[in-house]
């Protein structure tokens, strides 16, 4: 079974309408959708998505960030799932992003930087439970 990975389309991708755009970034370097949900989290959601982070200083900001608008959670599959995936995304900071990678493209800041993904396979496993506990 090919290795699978969480994205997440945030709020300010959806709303600029750039959820075609990055879903072809992933098909397009061969990786393959095994789920997809367009999710409205509420606040204690993304508290216990985010949990590791909670108390540091960006926690509440990307709470707040998160729960603004929608955003499309995918189970992404292929070989090396993970780290392939993050290569795509680029740098967590769009500024230091490399060019052409979706944050360098879309992102806005550390916060709103178009894109979440899982940074391990253990945290992978967690996170697509979350969006998709059916899987």
């Amino acid at each position: 079974m090919p290795e699978r990975t969480l994205c997440v389309i945030k709020p300010n991708a959806v709303a600029r309408r750039k959820i075609g755009a990055i879903i072809s970034r992933f098909e397009d370097a061969g990786m393959g959708i095994a789920a997809l949900r367009l999710a409205a989290l509420r606040r204690d959601q993304a508290e216990a998505f985010y949990a590791e982070h909670a108390g540091k200083g960006f926690f509440q900001r990307l709470v707040a960030f998160m729960t603004s608008g929608p955003v499309v959670a995918m189970a992404i599959e292929g070989d090396g799932a993970v780290a392939r995936c993050r290569e795509i995304m680029g740098a967590t900071d769009p500024a230091a992003a490399a060019p052409g990678t979706i944050r360098a493209l879309y992102g806005d800041n550390m916060t709103e930087n178009t894109v979440h993904g899982s940074d391990s396979p253990a945290s992978a496993a967690r996170e697509i439970a979350f969006y998709f506990p059916e899987l």
